[in-house]
């Protein structure tokens, strides 16, 4: 009898939302089950299997010093490891911290700093170990997490979007929410794959799939600033779920003044 493949789920610095997403495919994560052994996933069952694991799912940024030894573990046990997720792909919504100085942080929010041990950044997994794909998200598209499941399955590169949200925009007949109304959106330098749901409802996109490959966002800042925005309100809108995402994060520290 052929062996499945074993699958492994870990987290890092995150809120779960992610892993929920797969618990979330219902109907289809049993078709998951029945092809791959869900060896590692605590979120969904106490019952753990020892690796190696053919594919593991990692969600979450590297924020303490017990994180940055324990991924170092993952990867050895891991013949593939995907990341997960804004925090997984760029350190997340906590990466604002490498703004600043930490301490300052911690002083204020725990009554015993002394015994918080801490790194000084949020940072992603890649920037600690070789990651063999990035699925972005705050959270990730579950569809898209079912078909890179499915292409590791069946041996082939996952077909997974990396246009821009703008694209989704027009495919759903959504008018442009910058060009009729002024709003602030980061659409036309965000990866695809959430369907363009917040201009949809005449919001911005705040960015939540991260840059897209190679996006013009000096040009982006222009235009805003032409429509009469701050450099604190590129500040911010750049700073988001993915602040730490190298494209963004150049680009908010081009206006931090």
């Amino acid at each position: 009898m052929k062996q499945k493949p074993k699958l492994a789920v870990y987290k890092f610095a995150s809120c779960d939302g992610c892993q929920l997403s797969l618990l979330d495919c219902e109907d289809e994560l049993l078709a998951i089950a029945g092809e791959v052994e869900i060896a590692n996933f605590p979120e969904a069952s106490r019952a753990v299997q020892g690796g190696p694991y053919d594919v593991t799912l990692v969600e979450g940024s590297v924020t303490t010093p017990h994180d940055a030894k324990r991924i170092q573990e993952v990867r050895k046990l891991s013949k593939v490891i995907v990341t997960i997720g804004a925090c997984a792909t760029a350190g997340g919504i906590q990466a604002l911290r490498n703004f600043s100085d930490v301490k300052d942080f911690i002083s204020i929010v725990y009554a015993k700093p002394e015994y918080i041990d801490t790194l000084e950044t949020s940072t992603a997994i890649a920037d600690h170990i070789p990651v063999d794909f990035e699925l972005r998200g705050c959270p990730i598209n579950k569809q898209q997490l079912l078909e890179l499941i499915c292409a590791f399955l069946n041996g082939r590169r996952p077909n997974i979007h990396q246009h821009s949200v703008c694209v989704e925009c027009k495919q759903r007949g959504t008018v442009c929410v910058m060009v009729s109304q002024g709003t602030m959106c980061l659409g036309p330098v965000t990866q695809a794959g959430c369907n363009a749901i917040c201009p949809s409802y005449n919001r911005g996109c705040y960015g939540c799939f991260g840059p897209k490959e190679t996006p013009n966002t000096s040009s982006l800042s222009s235009w805003l600033k032409e429509g009469g925005k701050s450099n604190p309100e590129l500040i911010r809108v750049f700073r988001g779920f993915n602040a730490y995402a190298e494209d963004f994060r150049k680009e908010s520290e081009a206006h931090d003044e």
